[in-house]
């Protein structure tokens, strides 16, 4: 699924700029938020299809901004990204609508298929709202 937007939250920019690079090559659209808050700046601006979120940031933490992130923009899909394991958190995201909770480090080839599936879900949700409003 060539041409899939991600938003890569994490406050930790060599790991945004590695992993933004590899996405690029795979055909992603990258755009990069080092918090929180520069992340809702930039989904104000224009919504991705999918955001890849760290859970420990300065500022504002990765489920306060997944809860601003979904008043926002409901139909986006959240991945949660973690270093430290903690399934209250997991459980939390996922109740405030994260679709899906990854460990670090990643594997690439798990994170592309999370990433896939995730924008898919978005366009399926998308193409379901659509033609609902066609039909009435």
């Amino acid at each position: 699924m060539a041409g899939i937007t991600v938003l890569l939250v994490d406050d930790e920019e060599s790991f945004r700029r590695t992993l933004g690079k590899r996405l690029d090559k795979r055909g992603f659209v990258v755009e990069e938020a080092g918090t929180g808050e520069e992340a809702l700046e930039k989904i104000a601006a224009a919504a991705p299809d999918v955001i890849l979120l760290d859970v420990k940031m300065p500022g504002m933490d990765g489920l306060t901004a997944l809860h601003k992130i979904k008043a926002m923009e409901p139909l986006v899909e959240v991945i949660m990204l973690t270093g430290h394991a903690s399934m209250e958190i997991a459980i939390r995201g996922m109740e405030l609508g994260a679709f899906d909770y990854l460990m670090k480090p990643v594997e690439f080839e798990e994170l592309l298929y999370k990433l896939e599936d995730a924008a898919k879900r978005k366009q399926h949700q998308e193409s379901r709202i659509e033609a609902r409003t066609h039909s009435q």
